[in-house]
């Protein structure tokens, strides 16, 4: 059984039973930003932008910046995640026996309960749901997929079936080349670990910024013709 599920069963078993919206205030370039549940519960609807290059209308732009707030709010999760996976792995890669194994799991299982649990409680529905999509990001597999190795497809339904009633899927993948609010994503943490805003980790997969850029330049450029 892989010690890469732990933390993952833990992240999303706490958003999806604890789910819940917490005003959070985040001035960014004359606009205050907030978390409001009865306007933005829902899928940010953006229009297909390629944000550099077009410039925004007013809405566009808060529209914009709330989803820039949600990814600083949400990627040192998806880091710290990551990194914790990779000292686990290590760790229960040097255990022989399964009870040597089940003693560190639930040893390991207290401790990430006792880092987490508390922060990951103020999440909103948004926040989590890209933190989803950013977990994929870093660690190449779907929530879903990581439940189910470790508690098994019946629990993984379970979970995602409970997770769905926060609007929280937790097969989600984070697809940046077809997803537009994941190409945005990908440019706020492009821009990000440029200014020195957050510490840039690479992704289970690469993602080749310059390619992605063109290929939804050429989107647009499509579009407008």
């Amino acid at each position: 059984m892989k010690i890469v599920t732990l933390l993952l069963f833990f992240l999303f078993t706490t958003i999806y039973v604890n789910a819940q919206v917490v005003p959070k205030d985040t001035t960014k370039m004359g606009y205050v930003v907030m978390e409001n549940d009865s306007i933005l519960n829902d899928t940010i609807q953006l229009p297909e932008i390629v944000i550099h290059k077009e410039k925004l209308d007013p809405e566009a732009k808060k529209q914009f910046l709330i989803l820039q707030n949600r990814v600083y709010k949400t990627y040192p999760y998806a880091k710290l995640g990551a990194e914790r996976l990779t000292v686990l792995n290590k760790g229960m890669a040097n255990l022989k026996t399964g009870r040597e194994k089940k003693k560190y799991f639930k040893i390991v299982e207290d401790y990430l309960s006792n880092e987490f649990e508390a922060k990951l409680k103020k999440l909103s529905r948004k926040q989590g749901q890209i933190l989803v999509k950013l977990i994929h990001r870093q660690t190449g597999t779907t929530t879903y997929e990581l439940i189910k190795d470790l508690k098994s497809g019946w629990k993984a339904f379970w979970s995602n079936t409970a997770a769905s009633m926060f609007n929280i899927n937790l097969k989600t993948k984070y697809a940046p080349y077809d997803d537009n609010e994941d190409f945005l994503i990908e440019t706020i943490l492009v821009r990000a670990f440029e200014s020195g805003r957050l510490q840039n980790q690479s992704p289970a997969n690469p993602v080749d910024y310059d390619y992605l850029t063109n290929t939804w330049e050429s989107r647009a450029q499509k579009l407008k013709q």
